[in-house]
């Protein structure tokens, strides 16, 4: 990465000299904690330990110490001569032996030219060829129901209309799939819209990219949630906004710390994920939602409210999101719709007032210049028809199923080792170890054992060590592979560190 004394690091490195805790370890902590919310992807160089202390304002014998134990928990790399670099899970053993003829067969391009490259959108995904892995809760694709939609999708494509342009027919066809899709989110998220509040996008992550490009500003001040979605935090930070991280507890994220922060600065939104926080799977509480919607109204930010994963609920009357009771056109709402279709058949979406849409629609249009015609008719049909209801219905038992069971396996396997709650929707479980000890040696033991957790899954601050698992795209079997799996290496990594010093 270019110029990395450019990193705001006092931004997102607080250090407090006066706790308790030792200052190298309040460093490793804050490093370990920004990593994970990423916002110092993998690849980033560093500064030197000499710029890196006067930026931070300490000794520099315990930067290196910091340092030191960064690297033995494999967060970071020391190349001699070279600088200091966030670890790539790419080439996680970068001393590794490669094949050098492969090597020279593969020309390293230079640019001739110059261009902006971004600190922050790093993609942090990991890939796996081991049996058995966790993520942070995706559905099963072995359970989607292609056959309906495969049905409706030729059907619409052989049809063919003289009488109308295909311009015409584009036209016809986006606002009758809008006006269905409206009415659908008013049924089911309870929310009050029409088809001039409502914007529909290929992806999740696209409608929030839209909205922060048009939202915010370099230098806007957003709160989020810590922990927190690290793929939304990149996408907020990338807009040149100043990230405020605040907790969060039982009740959701703390509206007591939010009220302080209001109180100081100006806020220009606040992002978070009210009925399913992600990742803790916490619910805001109904006097959070409250209190939220007060400071909202007294302070003017605007509500980022993120319902992702609505769609796998399990109760019978699930929270209704912060939009449905918006009096004061506060909420933009963003969400997903149809997690369990065929690839290429989600959508992401945005409600909000008309204004911001039509400003949204206006950079969509150089993204997504055409409208899958074929497509919209197919949902719409399948919409109509009841099938989307239906298929929800299975996925509910299903996906229930499957949560109930992966908790009682966690009770069996790991029972006095962790705390946990079951959630009311979503595709992973929140697990908090009792014990304090360094996931990424978990993760390593894991691995030998044929079990992959990607650092994605993985939090740990000096308050905190808790592991997000994903539960929705294993069966049975694999369920209970993975956690015995799970339960062994926590077994070796603690009787490993029984046998050293507690450095925590």
């Amino acid at each position: 990465m270019d110029s990395p004394v450019q990193i705001p690091f006092k931004s997102f490195i607080i250090l407090k000299p006066q706790d308790a805790t030792a200052l190298y370890l309040q460093i490793v902590f804050e490093f370990i904690k920004a990593i994970q919310m990423g916002l110092l992807p993998e690849g980033t160089k560093l500064p030197g330990t000499r710029e890196l202390c006067k930026v931070l304002a300490v000794n520099r014998n315990t930067l290196i110490k910091s340092f030191q134990d960064l690297e033995s928990q494999g967060w970071i790399e020391i190349i001699a001569n070279k600088g200091t670099f966030i670890l790539s899970q790419a080439n996680h053993n970068p001393r590794a032996e490669v094949d050098h003829r492969t090597e020279r067969k593969t020309p390293k391009v230079t640019p001739s030219f110059d261009f902006s490259r971004s600190t922050i959108l790093e993609n942090p995904v990991e890939s796996t060829t081991m049996p058995y892995r966790f993520n942070d809760g995706l559905p099963d694709i072995r359970l989607i129901q292609t056959d309906v939609l495969a049905r409706l999708y030729v059907a619409k494509l052989k049809r063919q209309s003289s009488t109308k342009t295909w311009e015409q027919m584009q036209n016809k066809s986006h606002q009758n799939f809008k006006t269905t899709f409206s009415n659908y989110l008013n049924l089911t998220r309870g929310i009050r819209i029409g088809t001039a509040n409502l914007l529909t996008t290929a992806s999740h992550e696209i409608s929030l990219y839209l909205v922060a490009k048009v939202l915010l500003a370099q230098g806007d001040k957003v709160v989020v949630a810590s922990p927190g979605y690290y793929k939304s935090t990149m996408t907020l930070s990338d807009t040149g906004a100043h990230i405020i991280p605040i907790p969060t507890d039982k009740g959701g994220i703390s509206t007591k710390h939010l009220k302080n922060i209001c109180r100081e600065n100006t806020i220009r939104a606040l992002y978070l994920t009210s009925n399913y926080h992600y990742p803790t799977t916490t619910p805001l509480s109904a006097k959070r939602r409250i209190e939220l919607f007060e400071l909202a109204d007294q302070y003017g930010f605007v509500v980022i409210e993120d319902d992702y994963d609505y769609d796998f609920h399990y109760d019978n009357n699930p929270v209704l999101p912060l939009a449905a009771f918006d009096s004061n056109d506060r909420v933009i709402y963003i969400g997903s719709f149809g997690r369990s279709l065929p690839a290429g058949f989600g959508y992401g979406f945005v409600a909000a007032p008309a204004g911001f849409i039509t400003e949204l629609e206006k950079h969509l249009n150089i993204m997504e210049p055409g409208i899958d015609v074929i497509k919209e008719q197919a949902l719409t049909d399948w919409i109509n028809n009841g099938e989307v209801h239906r298929l929800a219905k299975k996925n509910k038992k299903a996906y229930r199923d499957r949560r109930d069971y992966f908790a009682a396996l966690l009770i069996e396997n790991l029972k006095g080792k962790i705390k946990f709650s079951i959630p009311t929707r979503g595709l992973a479980i929140w697990v908090e170890w009792v014990n304090i000890f360094n996931l990424i040696q978990l993760q390593k033991e894991c691995a030998k054992n044929g079990l992959f957790l990607p650092k994605t899954i993985l939090y740990q601050t000096k308050n905190l060590t808790a592991t997000r698992l994903g539960f929705g795209h294993l069966n049975t079997e694999e369920m209970a592979q993975a956690i015995a799996i799970l339960s062994r290496s926590f077994d070796a990594v603690i009787e490993e560190n029984s046998k050293l010093p507690d450095i925590f």
